[in-house]
């Protein structure tokens, strides 16, 4: 999430950038006439340096009581950065539309009825016709009654709602957005850089968007936007990783979930968990997707001796954490969940400064799993 350097990228002069993979560089003279370059190989040379850099800033771990202290205080280094930050860190991710057509408005329409002939629908279990439409029945789950878990504040209507629907039993008919007919959730929206995008973009009045962030500060820059629309959108505080917390949305009721550089924020051995529990609020069919950082990025190779906390795992100067993926690792993520490809790919890009003459690697991973239209939800 928290990164120095440009996360994704719109090109020159604010015009739209081409999907990715359709600029290369074929003359290293031209390298300057762009701010990007796409499908740039690496060099063997190239590769083996990334390699010795990695080994080189992962000899000196931090020690085990920081450590405690990075995971323990995370929504604290969170709040921090978004207090310093607010909303000038990040620009508003319209790439996204490009990347991800599912986001966007022409792609609005229910994942099932592409997938599924008017002849099979009867045939998949829990399916359901009314006259609200055409739909699954949805799973009841107990939520917990734990509380937010950050320091007392004035808490928005958005924030009460959610401590309500903690208590309670989350029905099908009685959440929020229950009456939308295409909901996509942002996990880890920060201050809306995704959500405010899709909302401005998008009119379909059959859309419902949630969004939430481990960080109470983030949550309330978003909700005191003047783009947000609590008829529209729902943003609530939550921790991904907390097993003892249910979201306020039932199981089998998103078509689309949103990943962007959030996952690399959780602690390794946690990952898991938490996409097997948003992989059970997708509906059958439903689409989960991710941009996030891969291994070798020129951010990883830029950190210190000091700051690994773990393999290919780091903590930054202001407190936050970011792992670096390979697509093996996510792929076996998404699939353990029960997920099944439809896309994972790097995303290796020469950023260009052509004021300064500089040049930046970057390396991102971008996943499309989808929920397979027959599964067992009982787990």
């Amino acid at each position: 999430m928290a990164d120095s350097f440009t996360e994704g990228s719109s090109t020159e002069d604010g015009k739209k950038r081409q999907q990715f993979g359709n600029r290369l560089l074929s003359d290293p003279a031209r390298v300057f006439h762009y701010n990007a370059w796409d499908n740039v190989e690496w060099s063997e040379e190239q590769a083996a340096a990334a390699q010795r850099k990695v080994q080189e800033n992962s000899t000196q771990r931090v020690c085990q009581e920081k450590q405690v202290d990075y995971e323990i205080n995370a929504n604290k280094y969170w709040n921090d950065f978004y207090k310093i930050h607010e909303n000038g860190f990040f620009k508003d991710r319209h790439w996204l539309f490009t990347e991800f057509p599912e986001l966007a408005p022409s792609q609005n329409q229910n994942p099932l009825m592409d997938l599924l002939s008017e002849n099979k629908r009867s045939q998949v279990p829990g399916w359901k016709s009314s006259k609200d439409g055409l739909g699954f029945i949805t799973e009841q789950p107990q939520c917990s009654s734990n509380g937010l878990g950050h320091e007392a504040e004035t808490l928005s209507v958005e924030e009460n709602v959610t401590q309500k629907l903690s208590h309670l039993e989350v029905r099908a008919d009685e959440f929020p957005g229950s009456s939308a007919s295409y909901r996509i959730f942002e996990v880890g929206c920060g201050v809306g850089n995704t959500v405010f995008p899709i909302l401005q973009t998008n009119n379909d009045p059959r859309l419902f968007v949630y969004c939430c962030d481990f960080s109470s500060t983030a949550i309330q820059l978003v909700q005191t936007n003047p783009a947000y629309e609590p008829s529209r959108c729902f943003a609530f505080v939550h921790d991904l990783c907390d097993e003892d917390k249910s979201y306020p949305i039932p199981r089998d009721s998103l078509d689309v979930i949103v990943l962007i550089f959030v996952l690399s924020a959780v602690v390794p051995d946690k990952m898991q968990k938490a996409i097997d529990r948003l992989s059970r609020l997708l509906k059958p069919g439903g689409m989960m997707l991710l941009r996030d950082y891969g291994r070798h990025d020129m951010a990883q190779l830029r950190f210190k001796k000091g700051q690994c906390l773990s393999e290919n795992f780091y903590v930054r100067g202001d407190g936050t954490r970011v792992y670096f993926f390979t697509q093996d690792e996510l792929d076996t993520l998404f699939t353990t969940a029960g997920l099944e490809k439809v896309q994972n790919l790097v995303d290796r890009r020469l950023q260009v400064n052509r004021g300064k003459q500089l040049t930046m690697y970057r390396v991102w991973i971008q996943c499309k799993y989808r929920r397979p239209l027959w599964t067992d939800t009982g787990s």
